[in-house]
């Protein structure tokens, strides 16, 4: 099985404000990225067990056109806070990188 890292073209993570993370995964095409939404291994539940929060606090949406995914929720420690690891949110997207996808 292939690693994420190793189909995806982009995968991403930033700040969307002091509170929230947002988590891009970009595909080259639209068959790589539909055999990826296919599995379901990409979900909201997938980013609420490798981050710790609620699954009901994952925004998780594909973007068929774009051939990507995002998922935005909530940091742990806000940004800047007493804690922080990543002031920017730039490097919470590696737990991804390794991820197994089923394709």
């Amino acid at each position: 099985m292939p690693q994420l890292k190793s189909i995806a073209t982009v995968c991403k993570s930033k700040n969307a404000g002091p509170f929230e993370l947002t988590i891009d995964v970009v595909f080259e095409d639209a068959d790589t990225f539909h055999r990826v939404k296919e599995t379901g291994v990409l979900g909201a539940a997938l980013f609420a067990r490798l981050y710790n929060v609620p699954k009901e606090y994952v925004l998780f949406t594909p973007y068929d056109a774009a051939f990507a995914f995002k998922a935005t929720l909530p940091r742990l420690v806000p940004a800047g806070e007493f804690g922080d690891t990543d002031v920017y949110g730039c490097q919470q997207h590696a737990p991804l990188l390794d991820l197994e996808i089923p394709i």
